[in-house]
């Protein structure tokens, strides 16, 4: 059975904002602060945004009750996932690997707040996606080995496919959004949220804090 638990609140007016790939804290008090709506940290080793848990545990802890912490994992273990969202860092956890339905299914009944990301190339993967029981969905641009923040872009028309064939979950728009593009996005796709990481930064893992206020202020049209 799907969890009805979302991850950004089911009144939330517009279109959230979640900035992926946040190293420090000093940059995720500052986004905070500029208004996303959540934040990713990387903890897969092989990510060029890769943060350890026990080094970004202390700021974390600082931004609890603030928004939603999201840890960005692939193809991680049981006992690692556990180990993450039992340190009190975390909120949520974003399996961007290769899990399955059924993979995904056990992480729930065990407690676990997951949801799924995906890289969808074409139709057929996203109709795969209707396997999956979350009601918070991340879609993002199909780019074998590199598991997100790629900045290459998904199909729109996919996105805006997949909010009208799902209307009970929450599609996260992903995959090559800028400051420059994201509102044309978000016109074509109408999505809960859309997530960023290489379009907001100075190199991988910094970010680039004026672009940070400029994606926002695109996303809420101001």
């Amino acid at each position: 059975m799907m969890t009805t638990r979302t991850l950004f609140p089911l009144d939330t007016s517009g279109v959230a904002v979640k900035i992926c790939g946040v190293t420090t804290g000093e940059q995720a008090t500052a986004i905070v602060a500029a208004g996303a709506a959540a934040l990713g940290i990387n903890f897969w080793p092989k990510s060029k945004r890769f943060v350890a848990l026990e080094s970004a545990l202390p700021w974390l802890l600082e931004l609890a009750g603030t928004v939603p912490r999201v840890a960005v994992t692939v193809n991680a273990d049981d006992d690692e996932l556990h180990r993450i969202y039992e340190s009190g860092g975390i909120d949520w956890i974003q399996l961007h690997g290769d899990e399955t339905p059924g993979r995904v299914r056990s992480l729930t009944q065990q407690g676990l707040p997951v949801f799924k990301a995906m890289g969808i190339r074409d139709r057929a993967m996203l109709e795969a996606a209707a396997a999956y029981e979350s009601t918070t969905l991340l879609l993002d641009a199909y780019a074998p080995n590199e598991y997100g923040g790629s900045g290459e872009s998904l199909d729109w028309a996919l996105g805006a496919e997949a909010v009208r064939q799902w209307p009970e979950r929450q599609i996260v728009l992903a995959g090559g959004l800028t400051p420059e593009n994201v509102a044309e996005a978000v016109r074509q796709v109408r999505p809960a949220a859309v997530d960023v990481a290489s379009g907001v930064e100075v190199s991988p893992g910094v970010k680039d804090l004026a672009k940070v206020r400029a994606f926002i202020a695109a996303v809420k049209g101001l």
